[in-house]
């Protein structure tokens, strides 16, 4: 099945037969149904009655489908297609499994407008940053298609002529929890180094963005690998339990809340479960007075704007140093007034649609309860209506930059998850250590100085698992990506995280005799 947008549309259209499942509204009068659960290399439906979830597209805020819960019945298909496929793929070797994923990344390259176009009517984004998170999902795949090849256990020596070695196996069938700020991407960050280790995948993205970690099921089956290699399964709490549970699930991997992954840590334990968990943030960006304020502005707008602000690692706590504030501050006003909002498929766009209304109304919410602790609105945050009648109903806000915030104030104490950064000033780089790590989240942090000495030895003191000198919020794949404190468990990304789905055997042999006591 492939997904095109009409222009005239904004709407999926059919281009292939349908199966029942997937209710998408693309004219008013045209209903076209189309599952998006994928077990056993194709798409399923429900085998029991459900209630249906409709899901929304946020730049017209229009019903845009109705997808199907999976209950126990599914999910247990589902697990049960995994683990038919684990027995297959994790027999081949690293190389032959690596060409079945370098396929997948050649056919998401050739689908990469189409994929980037999906995702911008499903979750509201920009379409640059659509088409940078479909890049960012292909290269996560092909590194990890790289490094299929080489995983190694170790040989060791002992007396006597016998020796020890070590075998890097895989868990089994890994379940996936996506969330709804990039859903291609994270559906590719989880199933590319679990595939590469040899498991297979359960995948369940959130119900607000289902849409397109479907498509990425097709393309690994369309890529050659084996029917339940990586399946779908659609819902919601209830789902996301049913999956942890499952004595048939090796290992849980979730990016979302530290409220909700506290709760998949607890379920995973019953079976212990290994899990990687990439939570909240509140990350501090430092501003140092000798930095290079163009490069530290630019820094501080995308540590805040990207997606909407709906990113897990924004430096949304950007504490600049008194003698350069006002400077910084009137630069990165003039320049959030700037930002172009409204529909998400123009190239012009850098600001699209926030993900629900009731995200929406929360975000908004925090930026009125800044006003009353004694935050100063310096632009933005207010609701935006765009001048096309189209948009009018989407979940537009404004951009907003707070000034006078004070370290107790909710809206810099709490993840926002919205298009709002909290201005603070301090003096000494002692103080703003201290500040900083203030904190239970410890996701990323960044700092902006022209003295590297000072840089690396902020850096080193910063209680966060990303950091980043002279630059924010950036991932490439070869790095690992991952948090301290209550900000999560495990990396996402780089060599490393190769451990972290895959289990080490170690294996004695005897070359001589059996030195007894008995």
């Amino acid at each position: 099945m492939l997904w095109r947008l009409a222009p005239s549309l904004r709407r999926p259209a059919a281009a292939a037969p349908l199966a029942a499942g997937l209710r998408c509204v693309s004219s008013g009068s045209l209903d076209i149904t189309v599952p998006l659960n994928f077990w056993a290399g194709k798409r399923q439906t429900s085998q029991e009655k459900c209630n249906k979830e409709a899901v929304y597209e946020p730049a017209t805020g229009r019903v845009l489908c109705h997808l199907e819960p999976c209950g126990a019945v599914e999910v247990d298909e589902a697990v049960k297609a995994a683990q038919s496929a684990f027995g297959h793929w994790s027999k081949l070797s690293g190389m032959e499994r690596a060409r079945i994923m370098i396929e997948a990344g050649l056919i998401i390259e050739r689908r990469r407008e189409e994929i980037a176009e999906m995702e911008v009517v499903n979750n509201g984004k920009s379409i640059t940053e659509a088409r940078m998170d479909v890049d960012s999902a292909r290269l996560c795949i092909e590194y990890y298609a790289g490094l299929a090849s080489t995983l190694a256990g170790q040989h060791v020596q002992l007396p006597g002529g016998s020796f020890a070695y070590t075998r890097r196996e895989p868990l089994g069938v890994c379940a996936g929890i996506g969330a709804w700020n990039y859903p291609f991407q994270i559906a590719a960050w989880k199933s590319a180094p679990a595939l590469a280790c040899g498991n297979s995948v359960v995948f369940k993205p959130s119900p607000v963005t289902p849409v397109t970690a479907v498509m990425l099921a097709e393309i690994y089956a369309e890529a050659g690998g084996p029917e339940g290699l990586f399946n779908v399964v659609q819902g919601s709490q209830e789902t996301g339990s049913l999956l942890c549970h499952h004595p048939d699930i090796a290992k849980v991997s979730f990016t979302g809340s530290v409220s909700t992954g506290k709760k998949i840590m607890e379920m995973a334990s019953k079976g212990v479960k290994p899990v990687t968990l990439e939570l909240g943030g509140k990350s501090p960006l430092l501003i140092f007075e000798d930095s290079d304020l163009e490069n530290a502005v630019k820094g501080a707008l995308m540590a805040n704007f990207l997606s909407q602000g709906q990113v897990c690692s924004n430096g949304t706590r950007v504490f600049v140093q008194k003698d350069i504030l006002p400077e910084f501050v009137e630069e990165v006003v003039k320049r959030t007034r700037a930002i172009e909002i409204g529909d998400p498929l123009l190239e012009s766009t850098r600001m699209g649609a926030l993900v629900s209304r009731p995200h929406l109304e929360k975000v908004l919410s925090f930026v009125d309860q800044a006003k009353k602790e004694g935050a100063t609105v310096l632009c933005g945050g207010e609701p935006f209506v765009p001048s096309d009648p189209k948009f009018r109903g989407g979940y537009y806000m404004t951009p907003c930059v707070l000034g006078d915030c004070e370290d107790e104030m909710t809206c810099v104490k709490e993840e926002i998850f919205g298009p709002v950064m909290s201005v603070l000033s301090f003096e000494t780089e002692e103080e703003v250590l201290r500040r900083a790590n203030d904190t239970t989240m410890g996701l990323a942090a960044g700092v902006f100085t022209r003295d590297l000495r000072r840089a690396h030895r902020v850096v080193e003191h910063l209680k966060a698992g990303s950091c980043f000198i002279n630059n924010y919020n950036i991932t490439p794949v070869e790095v690992p990506f991952g948090g301290f404190k209550m900000s999560g468990i495990g990396r996402e990304n780089g060599q490393v995280t190769i451990e972290y789905y895959s289990q080490l055997k170690t294996v004695f042999v005897e070359m001589g005799d059996v030195d007894s006591l008995f």
